[in-house]
């Protein structure tokens, strides 16, 4: 397994006191921070700069396109899983957004062919409110996997971008999974009943846990390694037990019990029992059950991500390969869609043969680009190869461009006046050309 490098910034405030010197002495220079460890993709980005390619048209490209693809991350829901392919005459990054929770573990893989010589680096950013991204966790893929916690519900973006001049094909699979194991034994079928924020006493309150069913006697099990650190009655919950996971922040709170059978300071490894299932408390006279909930510093948590038991499969990939890596058209007017999903928002409306680059495939979806560089997904059934349109005939001299921007795109040569080309397919204002073998752009 890769290893996961996380960042944190701190800083301490040294007494001269605590080091013996008296009031008046000089004061002490401290040492200077050390240096903020790279991440795979930012040292190769540091090689490129202190080797001169930084400054070179590919090596300022690279380093652009990672900054830049961060900002146009196209959004997921996990599982999710893709394969795609990296051009080595391209200079290409890709990012996916999906929401994640308090709770879950993210995990994320990645195959490729070939397996020496293309690597694809992989960094795994947390959206923040008034800033830019932070950078959670970074790989590359030598080891191609990250495993990671999540502690903060919010928004996560994922990187790809794979070294300068090297191609090749990729799997990429994200899933979700609970870091805590199922609070109740499967013996008595549990299922949850009552959710995190349901009404509690006519709406004067709101829960904070959840209420997992099961027959009285069921074992209430330790969801995680951890040392009892309570064991407890109350009013509200009855009959209790909280239990602190080894290494965490937080505390699992058992209530409800028909019978405790940890005791204080008892050290528990996961499935071991803590409990019975029951009603005490203010559940009495109602259904037995487990009240579990989750307790931090600052409050009550949701509990449900951290015990959500996932065991739906990423959609398998329906859309043909043979597309993938191709500059293709669309077949119809069609819409581009920030998902891949017809129910999403629209980023555009593609009329009859739109010209797409198609990078990857995902369910029954494409996932391309458009000639100006804005990223989308289009159904798969809206795609085709870019066959011979029609034959125009040229009626005066027109420049042939590298890119559909005749402001900022090269000349590849002059067509001269007569000249016969064959139309692929179109974007905005512009036609792409077939001259005898040599594609390229020319304004309608």
């Amino acid at each position: 397994m890769l290893p996961i490098f996380i960042w944190t910034a701190c800083s301490k405030k040294i007494s001269v006191a605590s080091h013996g010197l008296a009031a008046g002495t000089n004061s002490v220079a401290l040492p200077p921070p050390l240096p903020k460890k790279l991440s795979p993709h930012d040292t190769y980005g540091k090689h490129l700069k202190d080797a001169g390619f930084g400054n070179t048209a590919m090596g300022s490209t690279w380093l652009k396109n990672g900054d830049e693809s961060i900002g146009k991350a196209l959004k997921v829901t996990l599982p999710y899983q893709e394969e795609g392919y990296f051009a080595a005459e391209k200079v290409q990054a890709t990012a996916l957004q999906f929401n994640a929770s308090r709770g879950e573990e993210i995990h994320i893989n990645i195959s490729k062919k070939p397996e020496i010589n293309f690597k694809i680096y992989i960094d795994l950013f947390r959206q923040m409110a008034n800033s830019s991204p932070a950078l959670i966790a970074s790989a590359d893929t030598s080891g191609a996997k990250i495993d990671f916690e999540v502690d903060s519900t919010g928004v996560y973006i994922l990187r790809l971008q794979p070294e300068l001049l090297s191609s090749g094909e990729y799997t990429l699979t994200i899933a979700s999974a609970p870091s805590l194991s199922f609070p109740v034994s499967p013996s008595g079928k549990p299922h949850i009943g009552s959710y995190w924020s349901d009404p509690r006493d006519g709406g004067g309150r709101k829960h904070e846990g959840i209420d997992i069913l099961a027959p009285r006697g069921t074992p209430a099990i330790a969801a995680a390694n951890g040392t009892v650190t309570r064991v407890s009655e109350n009013k509200l919950g009855g009959l209790s037990v909280y239990l602190r996971p080894d290494g965490k922040n937080y505390t699992l709170y058992y209530t409800h019990l028909d019978l405790q059978l940890a005791h204080n300071g008892q050290k528990v490894m996961v499935g071991d029992t803590l409990g019975l299932v029951g009603n005490t408390g203010n559940a009495a006279g109602g259904p037995t059950h487990l009240h579990f909930g989750i307790y931090t510093d600052n409050g009550a948590v949701d509990p449900f991500p951290f015990v959500n038991i996932r065991s739906k499969d990423p959609k398998a990939i329906t859309a043909p390969a043979e597309l993938l890596n191709t500059t293709a058209r669309t077949i119809k007017e069609c819409n581009l869609h920030a998902s891949p999903d017809k129910k999403t928002s629209v980023i555009a409306i593609l009329p009859l043969h739109t010209i797409i680059a198609v990078n990857a495939a995902t369910g029954d979806w494409y996932k391309v680009t458009l000639p100006d560089g804005q990223p989308g997904f289009l159904a798969c059934n809206m795609v085709a190869k870019p066959n011979n349109l029609h034959m125009l005939t040229l009626k005066t001299k027109r420049p042939l461009f590298a890119a559909p921007d005749s402001t900022i795109a090269a000349h590849k040569t002059l067509l001269s006046a007569g000249n016969r080309v064959s139309v692929l397919g179109v974007y905005k204002n512009y036609s792409l050309v077939d001259n005898k073998g040599e594609t390229g752009w020319i304004n309608n």
